[in-house]
């Protein structure tokens, strides 16, 4: 679909709209859809997010602030649109069906009264004549409100979806990697059509060339039909793992393998649910028609075996492009932090804030400290009490959380609304200016300061953010740190005084290793001290060289010296 500049008399790119931009989805598609010459309108709750994503700052690129959930929100966005991208879908959170059905209904109304020329939806291959779990139904339910919407409607509709950071291989390649023995549930033996995210994109793109005429749903899928059970051998095979051994276990409901899949992966339970609920029927494609309308790649569609290929190599050279944790968790505090005094405190509050705040200066250069904070979390963990935080992680999954094992995109950057564990990037400024124009979240930066402000989305009573900031001082730097917790009711104030007896164990020792292993890096500060001398000075000089040690050499490995 093109559209007929007159002034020009040239053809030109469709305006498309995509909703869920953030997502593991949209945020692969719509830098694709501005390569192929369309104009691209990003509806997103949270813009900030946006900012730090090269590809969202092109001119053919715009970003809005947009719900679908809000009305007056998704009728601007869908104003003078062609193409209306619906990506969303409410996974992690209970009574999904319910606002999965009420937003569909806002959007299809808003793309109808604005004049959309076509809705693209991406659902869920599911079979006919039998009862379909609350997931797949609800998926087949927004597809139809989009048909019957008035709208040309193209409902591509895939199962497992198979990449880089995608819930569906992440839950396939922990299962495999982590447990060389698995009890195996039924479902494992029903069959499946994977496809690769390469080739979702690929008909997603295309779609926008479809017809006016075309009403109705496509099947989509990859080139193999295997059992779940086969796609974990294969697995197993293509990642160069010993052969796995499978014990049945008949018993084993979706419900009970959703909370085996939370223990042993980082696809929190709320995920898994819906996840493995679909896997209780074959959902194999019954028909191929999309290849009618859309050719396929010209390379073929990838196999099962190459797009694991593919996602693994992708994983080992850091190059992922998008994780399912890029989008916010529906529970998640959507709040954006108050200014440094806290002034407008929720009121369940009770005007309450309890914070935990460190300095500590640094020999180390305000770059090199800030290398050490932003390549916090994931792999090199949080420097301090690696228990506790394991601890923590472990109950958070217990009762729904997302715990610890979301990790993070990146091993050595961070933007705004990555997933780092169980928190979400917020804010990440590097070195501010102080002629730049700076976010009104963050009004008292110093002059060439770093900051990086985190805001948890673990199962907690109330409210809490981390911030670590660097600024440079002569001769080194100066390392701040501060945790901020908004307490909701009873519950919040108790959850807090609980848990300070362990501040200075997480909070204290995060403070001196962070620096600790800045000045390994760096060979700053008392590790730069010679173990000579006598006398008082010389030994408190030795003292304080030996728990710099100390310090760097539990960072060491976080430092990869």
């Amino acid at each position: 679909m093109l559209r007929r500049d007159a002034a020009a008399g040239t053809m030109t790119g469709v305006k498309c709209v995509v909703t869920g931009a953030t997502g593991y989805i949209g945020g692969r598609l719509a830098p694709r859809l501005a390569a192929e010459g369309h104009e691209v309108r990003c509806v997103v709750r949270t813009p900030a997010k946006m900012q730090d994503i090269p590809w969202a700052q092109q001119d053919a690129v715009e970003v809005v602030a947009g719900d679908v959930l809000d009305e007056d929100s998704m009728r601007a966005a869908c104003e003078g649109a062609d193409v209306l991208f619906y990506l969303v879908h409410s996974l992690s959170e209970s009574g999904f069906a319910e606002v999965d059905r009420h937003a569909a209904l806002i959007t299809a109304e808003a793309a109808r009264s604005a004049g959309v020329r076509r809705v693209v939806y991406l659902g869920g291959i599911h079979p006919s004549g039998v009862t379909l779990s609350e997931h797949l139904a609800s998926r087949a339910e927004v597809g139809e409100i989009f048909l019957r919407s008035g709208v040309p409607t193209a409902v591509l509709q895939a199962a497992v979806i198979l990449g880089s950071g995608s819930a569906s291989f992440e839950m396939l390649r922990y299962l495999t990697e982590r447990l060389p023995v698995m009890l195996t549930p039924s479902w494992v033996h029903h069959r499946v059509q994977p496809i690769a995210i390469r080739d979702v994109l690929h008909y997603l793109v295309g779609a926008v060339d479809l017809p006016s005429d075309v009403n109705r749903s496509f099947d989509i899928g990859g080139p193999d039909v295997l059992t779940y059970l086969q796609m974990m051998e294969g697995f197993a095979e293509v990642a160069g793992l010993p052969p796995r051994r499978m014990l049945p276990v008949p018993v084993l409901t979706p419900r009970l393998s959703s909370h085996w899949v939370n223990l042993v992966t980082p696809v929190p339970r709320s995920t898994a649910v819906p996840l493995i609920d679909s896997l209780i029927h074959e959902v194999v494609a019954s028909e191929h028609d999309i290849d009618s309308y859309v050719a396929p790649p010209a390379e073929g569609l990838t196999s099962f075996r190459r797009a694991v290929d593919l996602a693994l190599t992708r994983i080992r050279e850091g190059q992922v492009e998008t994780r399912w944790s890029g989008a916010n968790a529906r529970y998640a505090p959507s709040d954006p932090m108050p200014s440094d005094l806290l002034p407008s405190d929720p009121e369940w509050a009770g005007g309450t804030v309890y914070t935990d705040v460190r300095e500590r200066p640094s020999a180390a250069h305000a770059d090199a400290l800030w290398k050490v904070v932003v390549g916090i979390g994931g792999n090199r963990g949080w420097y301090s009490f690696p228990i506790g935080w394991w601890a923590r992680g472990v109950i958070d999954r217990l009762v729904g959380g997302v715990g610890l094992r979301r990790g993070r995109r990146d091993e050595d950057s961070l933007k705004v609304g990555d997933a780092l564990d169980w928190w979400r990037v917020e804010e990440c400024t590097e070195g501010h200016a102080g002629g730049a124009d700076r976010s009104s979240t963050v009004p008292d930066l110093e002059d060439g300061e770093y900051l990086l402000r985190l805001r948890a989305e673990m199962k907690a009573p109330g409210l809490a953010w981390l911030e670590l900031r660097v600024a440079p001082r002569p001769g080194g730097s100066v390392y701040r740190q501060r945790a901020i917790f908004l307490p909701k009711g009873l519950a919040g104030h108790a959850y807090w005084w609980v848990i300070a007896p362990f501040h200075v164990l997480v909070f204290g020792g995060m403070e001196r290793r962070i620096v600790a292993a800045a000045e390994l890096a760096e060979g700053s500060g008392p590790l730069a001290v010679p173990d000579d001398g006598r006398g008082p000075l010389a030994a408190l000089r030795r003292r304080r060289r030996d728990r710099a040690l100390r310090d760097a050499e539990k960072a060491r490995s976080r430092v990869g010296a």
